[in-house]
C-alpha cells in the first residue's frame, strides 16, 4: 500500500483486460494505490489492457501478488481491513463506513471470487440495484465505492 494513499483497490484475478485497464487509470486520477491478485486472464502486455489505462499506468503505484495467500499475507502484515464488494451483500456501500488504509477488493468479472476469499473480508458491501438486475460493470462498480469512500475520508 502507497503511504499517501488513502485506500488501495485490490483486483483478484481479472479477467477483463479493458476493465482491469480502466480501473488502474482510476487509481491513478484519484491517488489510489492498486494491487492485482494473480493470475489473470490476460498479459499486462495486452493491447487493450493497455488502450484502457493509456499512459496513466505509468502513474499508480501497482502492487502484484502472484496468489490470494501472498496478498493475504501481505494485507495481514499491513494491518489493512479488507472490503469485498459483492452483489451477495447486504449491506450498502452508502450505509459502511470507510476508513483510511481500507483495502476495497473487487472479484472476478466472469466469477466473483471464491469463498475463501469472502470469508477473509472483513466487511462485505454491496451497490443496491433494481430486483431484476444482476450486477454492474466491476470498473463502474469499483469507482461508484471508491467515490463514496473518498467523499467519506473528506478526500474529494
Amino acid at each position: 500500500m502507497r503511504p499517501d494513499a488513502p485506500l488501495t483497490l485490490a483486483l483478484y484475478q481479472p479477467d477483463i483486460p479493458q476493465n482491469t485497464g480502466t480501473m488502474l487509470r482510476m487509481c491513478a486520477c484519484l491517488g489510489l494505490a492498486a494491487a492485482i491478485i494473480e493470475p489473470t486472464g490476460f498479459p499486462t502486455t495486452d493491447r487493450h489492457f493497455r488502450r484502457a489505462g493509456m499512459d496513466y499506468l505509468d502513474h499508480v503505484r501497482l502492487g502484484r501478488h502472484p496468489s490470494w495467500s501472498a496478498f493475504e499475507a501481505w494485507r495481514r502484515e499491513s494491518g489493512a481491513r479488507l472490503v469485498l464488494l459483492s452483489t451477495k451483500a447486504r449491506l450498502s456501500y452508502t450505509d459502511f463506513e470507510f476508513a483510511e488504509g481500507d483495502i476495497l477488493l473487487v472479484g472476478r468479472e466472469s466469477a466473483g471470487v471464491p469463498e475463501e476469499v469472502r470469508q477473509a473480508a472483513d466487511a462485505q458491501i454491496v451497490i443496491p440495484l433494481k430486483n431484476e438486475m444482476r450486477s454492474l460493470n466491476v470498473a463502474v462498480a469499483a469507482a461508484m465505492v471508491a467515490g463514496e469512500a473518498l467523499r467519506q475520508l473528506g478526500r474529494v
